[in-house]
């Protein structure tokens, strides 16, 4: 699985004045620290500068090619902005996002089309986000796809992304999220990419309590079958569920609860938590955080104690 590094975020105050105050160092720093952690792709959202985004996104792609070596994802609504990062990538870019509207699509597919970048597309249409993982299906087929083609987008650069919401008020949509990703493989031969915001899950979670929901919320991506995530690649434990489930480690027992449920996830089964998981020190919290994930148990900022 590709890693985009999430961490350039103009919603971080330290970026935000980094970008405001155009401090090359700060931002260097970051993105090396992201490259040197795992992180394949950085992803630099710099908001939706409707003023002065064709400036700052050109110098933010020419400031951190000084001293990474990886495509980009450049993240903000403005098209302009978008375009006059393009000019600058030295890798083949992701243009992050359009959605499933007319409106985006004609915007941002051209732009995708006449310099070769990839384009992640939110299954997103006109009246919101469908609320099943079969409706987001019938957007992608309906919409998505058919207006790519027109736009002459080849498949093999188009990212679905199925759009990831927290289970902090909605912790049902998270298996809907994990079974569109099953979905979104089906779709065409070889299949398209995939993708997802995969820490959107834990919004408006305790800051303490995100990255295990994160975490594991990863492993059931993993086991759908997406192909990359814009992960915080500063944090340890999601780079360590990446590698025990793709290195298959289960030299620990939670190093076997992870690959188990990701293996139950391809195979399109439900996972069931055993007892002993729950008893177990080093597997109860994951346990328990399954079960929320699954929609079996209410979430509560207090889940992992009541």
């Amino acid at each position: 699985m590709i890693v985009i590094g999430e961490s350039i975020h103009v919603i971080a105050p330290r970026v935000r004045a980094a970008l405001e105050g155009k401090d090359a160092r700060t931002l260097q720093d970051l993105a090396t620290r992201q490259v040197e952690a795992g992180a394949q792709v950085l992803d630099l959202n710099i908001g939706p500068q409707r003023r002065q985004g064709h400036e700052i996104m050109p110098w933010l792609v020419d400031t951190l090619q000084e001293v990474v070596d990886v495509p980009f994802s450049l993240d903000t609504t403005n098209a302009a902005a978008i375009e006059a990062g393009l000019k600058r990538c030295k890798h083949q870019a992701i243009i992050n996002s359009t959605d499933a509207t007319e409106g985006r699509m004609n915007a941002m597919m051209p732009l995708a089309a006449e310099y070769n970048a990839r384009l992640i597309a939110l299954a997103l249409g006109e009246e919101g986000l469908p609320p099943s993982a079969e409706a987001r299906l019938e957007l992608v087929m309906a919409s998505i796809l058919p207006a790519a083609e027109s736009h002459g987008l080849p498949t093999e650069n188009l990212y679905l992304d199925p759009l990831v919401l927290t289970v902090n008020g909605m912790q049902d949509q998270a298996i809907q999220t994990v079974t569109a990703v099953h979905y979104f493989k089906e779709v065409s031969d070889p299949p398209p990419n995939t993708t997802a915001g995969v820490s959107n899950v834990s919004n408006g979670v305790p800051r303490e309590g995100r990255p295990l929901i994160n975490e594991v919320f990863l492993a059931m991506m993993l086991g759908a079958g997406i192909g990359s995530a814009i992960i915080n690649a500063l944090e340890e434990g999601a780079m360590s569920v990446i590698k025990t489930i793709e290195n298959r480690d289960t030299s620990t027992r939670l190093g076997q609860l992870y690959v188990a449920l990701a293996d139950a996830v391809a195979a399109a089964e439900e996972f069931q938590v055993e007892p002993s998981m729950l008893e177990d020190p080093e597997t109860r919290d994951v346990a328990r955080t399954i079960g929320i994930l699954y929609d079996r148990q209410i979430y509560a900022h207090s889940y992992l104690t009541l």
